[in-house]
């Protein structure tokens, strides 16, 4: 898992970078996870609003961005956004997990299908390729000279499945989907600083193309990822 991972999250931190729209995709995120919680805009208590404000800061995301955000969703000035999750195979029968946040499902469905059918791809039947992705929660954090056999035995009780170091004075570890929350509040009592967290959809049997056929994929996966209702974007490439 650690080598796909490690190659995956590259290439989508670069994407992320190139994204115009990053800001406004994390604000829904806020958005969701206010929505999630019930209405609670208060990240001590809320964990999964306390993990996306951490992402937010870690791509620079201005404070008062942030502040905006919650406020916004916490009055109910934002729009009603719902979490909608579509699936395709992109060119070369790639498969794609799209997740959205959307307050017309209608309209992001409709250009999702738009784009897969300019780009010789398709949309397909919910759940018809989910089984190709394993979902799990992945933390970043910082390495502070952390003794990795230890750090393995103290968290197994937290979920901890598997932990390496990237080799940029970070770790990262992976948990199962349900044990998110569990290693959030594990790392958080031991007072470890949470770089990233996120819920990621990772592929069981990941593929690669050559450097022509990932060219022709990829013009797919921008216009998909620059769509203003798409939040996160997973594919079955390395």
């Amino acid at each position: 898992m650690g080598r796909v991972f490690e190659k995956r999250k590259h290439k989508m931190f670069a994407r992320y970078a190139k994204m115009s729209r990053t800001f406004t995709k994390i604000g829904k995120e806020i958005a969701i996870a206010i929505k999630a919680g019930n209405g609670n805009g208060d990240p001590d208590s809320n964990s999964r609003l306390r993990a996306v404000i951490g992402n937010a800061k870690a791509i620079n995301m201005p404070k008062v961005n942030i502040d905006a955000a919650i406020s916004r969703a916490t009055t109910k000035q934002d729009k009603d956004f719902e979490e909608v999750v579509y699936e395709g195979k992109g060119p070369h029968n790639i498969p794609m997990i799209i997740e959205t946040a959307t307050d017309n499902p209608t309209r992001t469905v409709a250009n999702l299908r738009m784009y897969f059918n300019k780009k010789g791809g398709q949309l397909m039947v919910s759940g018809s390729l989910d089984f190709l992705f394993e979902r799990k929660g992945i933390f970043r954090i910082k390495n502070t000279g952390i003794d990795i056999e230890e750090f393995e035995f103290e968290m197994i009780d937290a979920g901890l499945e598997e932990v390496e170091d990237d080799g940029d004075g970070h770790l990262v570890l992976a948990v199962a989907f349900t044990d998110f929350g569990k290693m959030q509040h594990a790392l958080e009592e031991k007072k470890i600083e949470i770089i990233n967290a996120e819920l990621q959809r990772i592929p069981t049997t990941p593929v690669e193309l050559t450097e022509e056929q990932e060219a022709e994929f990829n013009i797919l996966l921008d216009m998909i990822e620059e769509d203003d209702d798409v939040v996160k974007v997973y594919t079955t490439l390395m």
